[in-house]
C-alpha cells in the first residue's frame, strides 16, 4: 500500500502551493471553485482508487490461468531453498534445463501472501498493485484536468485492462510504467532533467517483469523532446545519454545478470508465442473494449487537435503498433495513453487547475487517512475467504481424483494445467514458462494435445508417460478413449484424466528401469 500512495503523494506534493500562495497563472479563474470541487476530488480518489482495486481483485477470475499457480509455487521454492534458481526444479521433462527466473520478486510477494491467507491473500496483493497504479494516476492527473475528464480517463483505464487483471508479476509492473512514465512528464514539464534516483525504480523493476524495457523507449522518447526544445546542446544531450547507460547498468543487477537483460528478446523471438493468448494479435472479438475506447480516443484528439511532441507521438504509435501485434500489450498502451493524451485534451495547466489540498497540514493528514483506509481495506481484502472458479486453470476436481501412487508418475497434461499441477507438487510435463521449453519442444507439444498418434507414442516412450490430464476438448481426449492402452480414469466438466492400462513403464532417461506398473 505504501508504494502507491507514496508515489502519489510525492507527485502531489510537487505540485501542491503551501499556505498563503497564490495562483501562478495570473487572471486565470479557476474552472470550479475550490471549496465546492473538494467533495469532487476526495469522491473521486475514494471510488477510483480504494473501491474499484479491491472489488476487481476479489473476482475470482483474477486466478484464470494456470500461470498463477507456478508463480506462487516458484516463490515458495525461492523461500525454502534461499537463492533464486537457475534451472528448472519443476518439471519431469526439462529438469536440470537452464531457467531465467526474472520476475522471482512478485513470485515472493505471491507466495507469501499465499501462506499467509491462500487466494485472499494473493487477492490482497492484486489490489495493492491496482491501488497504486490508480493512485499514481490521480496523483499526475488530477491537477491537469477536470473531473470529466478524469472520469473518462479512469473509466478508460479499467476497461481496456479488464481483460488483464491477473495475479500474476505483470500487474505488480504497471506499478512501475505508470511511476516511470509520470515521474519523467513531472520532470519534462518543469524543464528539468530526469533525477538519479528514478533508476532505483529500474532497478526494482527489471526484477519485477520484462516489461522494464519499455521504460527505456518511454525515456528516449521523453528524452527527444527535451533534446529538439534546447536545440541539441551538448550537455543536455550526454546526460540523457548517460541516464540511458546507467539504467541498463542497473538492470544488469538481478540474479541471471545479462540474461536477464536480453531474456525480453529472447522470448519475443519465438515461433511458438502466437499460440499463447496473450502473444497473439489484438481483435475486437476478443478485446472489444480496447478498441472502443481507442475509437473514442481517435474521435477526441480529431475535435480539439491538441499538439503532441515528435517524441510523444513516436511513442504512442509504437506503443499502440505493439498493442495491435500482441493482446498483452494493450495494458502498456492505456497506461501511457491515458498519462500523456489525458491532459493535451483539457484546457486546464498544471499551476492552472484546482489543486486538491490547500494547505500542506491538509495534505498531510488527507492522505494519512487515505493510507489508513487503504490498509484496512487490504487487511478485509485478505481476511475474507476467495475460492477460484473450477477451470482448467484451477483443476480441483481433477487434482483430488489423482490417485497418490499415480502422483509421482511422469504425466502428460494440458498447457494451462501445468501450474496447478507444480502447485499441488506434481511434475508436470509443460507449463505456462515457454520461453524455458523452448519453440521445438512446445511445437511437438500443440502436435500431441492436437491428437498426433505418431507424437504422442514418441512422448510416451521418451518420458515414459504414465497418465495424463487433459480439457476435454483436446484432439488427443478422443485418441486415449479409442485405444485399448488407455482407459479414462475420472473426468468432470473441466478435463480428463486417463491412465494406461497394465502396460510397463519404459525406464526414465539416466536411471534403471523400473517394476511393471499394476493396473
Amino acid at each position: 500500500m505504501s508504494s502507491g500512495l507514496a508515489g502519489a503523494a510525492i507527485l502531489t506534493k510537487a505540485t501542491v502551493p503551501e499556505e498563503g500562495s497564490s495562483d501562478p497563472v495570473a487572471g486565470k479563474a479557476p474552472l470550479i471553485r475550490p471549496e465546492r470541487f473538494g467533495f469532487f476530488d476526495k469522491l473521486l480518489f475514494a471510488v477510483f482508487v480504494l473501491a474499484v482495486p479491491p472489488l476487481i481483485a476479489s473476482n475470482g477470475d483474477i486466478f484464470g490461468d494456470g500461470d498463477v499457480s507456478w508463480h506462487i509455487a516458484a516463490g515458495r521454492w525461492i523461500m525454502e531453498n534461499g537463492r533464486i534458481p537457475t534451472t528448472d526444479p519443476f518439471s519431469h521433462s526439462m529438469p536440470g534445463q537452464s531457467w531465467v527466473a526474472h520476475e522471482w520478486l512478485p513470485e515472493i510477494a505471491y507466495a507469501f501472501a499465499f501462506d499467509q491467507a491462500s487466494f485472499a491473500g494473493v487477492a490482497a496483493v492484486v489490489a495493492l498493485a491496482l491501488m497504486s497504479l490508480a493512485a499514481i494516476t490521480f496523483a499526475w492527473l488530477r491537477p491537469r484536468v477536470g473531473p470529466i475528464a478524469l472520469l473518462a480517463a479512469f473509466a478508460s483505464l479499467y476497461l481496456v485492462l479488464q481483460p488483464f487483471y491477473l495475479a500474476r508479476p505483470h500487474v505488480i509492473a504497471w506499478i512501475f510504467l505508470a511511476g516511470w512514465t509520470a515521474s519523467l512528464l513531472a520532470a519534462r514539464s518543469k524543464d528539468r532533467l530526469p533525477s538519479w534516483w528514478l533508476l532505483t525504480l529500474m532497478l526494482v523493476w527489471a526484477n519485477v517483469h520484462a516489461s522494464f524495457l519499455i521504460g527505456f523507449i518511454v525515456a528516449g522518447a521523453i528524452g527527444l523532446d527535451d533534446c529538439i526544445e534546447h536545440r541539441w546542446k551538448r550537455a543536455r544531450v550526454m546526460r540523457w545519454v548517460a541516464f540511458g547507460v546507467a539504467g541498463l547498468i542497473v538492470t544488469l543487477i538481478n540474479p541471471s545478470g545479462i540474461h536477464g537483460l536480453i531474456y525480453p528478446f529472447s522470448v519475443s523471438g519465438m515461433s511458438s508465442l502466437p499460440a499463447i493468448t496473450e502473444w497473439g494479435a489484438s481483435t475486437p472479438q476478443f478485446s472489444p473494449y480496447f478498441y472502443v475506447v481507442l475509437l473514442l480516443m481517435m474521435g477526441i484528439v480529431l475535435l480539439k487537435r491538441p499538439k503532441f511532441s515528435i517524441g510523444e507521438l513516436l511513442l504512442l504509435l509504437l506503443i499502440l503498433g505493439m498493442a495491435f501485434m500482441h493482446l498483452r500489450h494493450q495494458a502498456v498502451f492505456i497506461i501511457i495513453a491515458v498519462l500523456i493524451v489525458t491532459p493535451k485534451l483539457s484546457d486546464r495547466s498544471a499551476e492552472a487547475g484546482q489543486l486538491l489540498f490547500h494547505s500542506a497540514k491538509e495534505r498531510r493528514l488527507w492522505l494519512g487517512g487515505a493510507a489508513l483506509l487503504a490498509a484496512a481495506i487490504l487487511g478485509l481484502r485478505a481476511i475474507v475467504p476467495l475460492t477460484p472458479k473450477e477451470t482448467y486453470s484451477n483443476p480441483r476436481g481433477l487434482l483430488a481424483h489423482v490417485p497418490a501412487e499415480l502422483r509421482a508418475q511422469p504425466v502428460l497434461n494440458e498447457y494451462s494445467m501445468g501450474g496447478p499441477l507444480i502447485l499441488a507438487g506434481i511434475k508436470p510435463f509443460i507449463d505456462g514458462r515457454s520461453d524455458m521449453y523452448g519453440d521445438a519442444f512446445t511445437q511437438n507439444y500443440l502436435k500431441i494435445v492436437s491428437g498426433d498418434r505418431r507424437a504422442f507414442a514418441e512422448a510416451v516412450r521418451r518420458y515414459a508417460i504414465r497418465w495424463t490430464m487433459l480439457q476435454k476438448g483436446d484432439g488427443l481426449v478422443k485418441v486415449l478413449d479409442a485405444s485399448p492402452e488407455w482407459k479414462r480414469l475420472y473426468s468432470d466438466r473441466v478435463g480428463v484424466i486417463h491412465v494406461q492400462r497394465n502396460t510397463p513403464r519404459a525406464p526414465l532417461p539416466g536411471k534403471q528401469k523400473e517394476s511393471q506398473d499394476r493396473g
